[in-house]
């Protein structure tokens, strides 16, 4: 597993598992720079997908060619509707009614890969940022783990794998 935030609590998570874990840095460093030592990780662990949570960065379209359809995200809103950064708050704050989660194969844009998986509910009156957040946050929990191991069985069976 690599990670771009110290306090990412994956990171701990998969440490715990026993899982390889690779801090890589973006702050403040060239992208191309960064992305060579993620592609080292990435491809020293033989990784068959990459699963991305928190990450606040585009990908360069190099770097997405060498992995397309093996590259993820996740984004708290039903796509196409509010891409980018903070969108559940943007979304509360302009009205919408409708919130939820997507899950999509990432592109050389921001959030607007191909959709996998999304799930959405409807805002119920009185409802604060907060009870929201934690709803979207609940279905990302739930889409999320299907949707990557859907997509590791589809890659298996591609191999002849059982």
């Amino acid at each position: 597993m690599a990670y771009d935030r110290k306090a990412a609590f994956a990171a701990e998570r998969a440490a715990r598992l026993g899982l390889p874990v690779a801090y890589i840095g973006y702050f403040k460093r060239d992208q191309a720079e960064a992305e060579a030592e993620l592609s080292a990780v990435l491809d020293g662990a033989r990784a068959d997908l990459v699963a991305l949570a928190g990450f606040m960065r585009i990908l360069s379209p190099g770097f997405v060619a060498a992995r397309r359809g093996r590259l993820v995200n996740l984004h708290p809103s039903v796509l196409p509707a509010w891409p980018g950064a903070h969108a559940i708050e943007r979304a509360y704050e302009a009205g919408s009614s409708e919130f939820g989660a997507t899950v999509h194969f990432v592109d050389e844009g921001m959030d607007t890969g191909p959709a996998i998986a999304s799930e959405s509910f409807a805002r119920e009156p009185g409802q604060g940022l907060a009870e929201v957040e934690a709803r979207v946050h609940a279905v990302e929990h739930r889409i999320y783990p299907r949707a990557v191991l859907a997509l590791l069985d589809s890659i298996e069976a591609e191999r002849g794998k059982p």
